[in-house]
Order: C-alpha cells, then sequence, then structure tokens
C-alpha cells in the first residue's frame, strides 16, 4: 500500500506539471492560459452565449460539478447532457459515439463554448462532439485530457489543459483542481 504522503506528494507533482497548449500545439503559461479561460466566461456571461461541458464516468461527474458552480456562483448560462433516460434513448437508438454529437448538433450556436473533458482523451463520443460543435461555430474549444501527450483530444481544442499522468485517480483530481480553479476565480472576478 502507498503512503498517502507519497500519494499526495505523486498529485503534487501532477499538478505542477499540467500543460496548456493553444490550437497549434504551442506550449501557453498555465497563469497565462486559465487567466483566458476565465475572462473567456466573463465574455460569455455578457453576450449572453453558453457554454456546454461533456465527459464521461468521472469526468462527467467533473463536468456536471464545473456546471453547478458556473451556474451558481458565477450566474453564467452552462449546460451538462448526462441527463440519463435522453442520454440512454440516444445511445439505444442511435450509438453511444454519436450521443454527444447530437446533442451539441441539437443545442450549440455560433460563439457559443465547448469545455470537452476526457481523462484519456480517446473517448469517441467526446470526440465527435467537439468536430460537431466546430462545425456549429463553437469557439472557442476547451479541451481538458490527460494520459498520452499525443491524445486526440488534445489536438483538436483552441485551449487543451493536460495532465501527464495514466492514472485516473490522479488526473481526475488534477482536473476537479483546474475546474474549481476556474469557477472559483470566475466567480470572484465578477
Amino acid at each position: 500500500m502507498m503512503p498517502f504522503t507519497q500519494y499526495s506528494g505523486e498529485l503534487q507533482t501532477f499538478l505542477e506539471r499540467v500543460v496548456i497548449t493553444d490550437s497549434n500545439g504551442q506550449n501557453v503559461n498555465i497563469d497565462e492560459g486559465l487567466s483566458l479561460i476565465i475572462t473567456l466566461l466573463h465574455k460569455i456571461k455578457t453576450t449572453r452565449k453558453k457554454v456546454m461541458v461533456i465527459g464521461n464516468g468521472g469526468s462527467a461527474a467533473i463536468a456536471s460539478h464545473l456546471q453547478n458552480d458556473l451556474c451558481k456562483a458565477a450566474q453564467i448560462r452552462v449546460m451538462v447532457f448526462t441527463e440519463p433516460p435522453l442520454l440512454t434513448a440516444l445511445s439505444n437508438d442511435i450509438s453511444y459515439t454519436a450521443a454527444y454529437r447530437e446533442l451539441v448538433n441539437l443545442w450549440a450556436d455560433n460563439d457559443d463554448v465547448l469545455i470537452a473533458i476526457s481523462s484519456s482523451g480517446r473517448s469517441q463520443n467526446i470526440l465527435n462532439a467537439v468536430t460537431t460543435a466546430r462545425d456549429h461555430g463553437c469557439t472557442p474549444i476547451i479541451t481538458v485530457s490527460g494520459f498520452l501527450p499525443d491524445n486526440p483530444l488534445r489536438r483538436m481544442g483552441d485551449l487543451n489543459l493536460y495532465v501527464s499522468s495514466r492514472e485516473y485517480g490522479y488526473v481526475e483530481l488534477v482536473h476537479s483542481v483546474l475546474t474549481h480553479y476556474i469557477s472559483d476565480q470566475t466567480a470572484k472576478t465578477e
């Protein structure tokens, strides 16, 4: 069994090694990248556009938590697509890989924002939704991923937050810290 002090030390290391890249794959300073996202969220609020947040499993929970915090604390219009009857109906009738794509296709408007969260960066339903959001003029698209540095999701966004771990626990914890930071700072800088 790993001692907690070792686990928390490794978590701290992954937090310190978060990488943000732009649409050209160029590194962006983490404080500057997060500040850009926070500024973008303020703009979304004033323009009355919306933010859509997607993820599977633990990433869906992070997406829902981000939606909750941004709606309640920052008064931003944010939606998630994790309502079980609708998601399972689309998955059953079309396919799970198309479910988020269908919902983004239904709800996305020009200049809306999509935040796509996937620990592996390889979930086909997330990748399909990002492509559809881009086709609908969503900009920017923000991706949040982990595992391998060349995962396909990391190459699809305008700003890409990446955690260099291959373990779900560390990736999801760092994603949670990043999204909490974004929502907390967005609410505080009103």
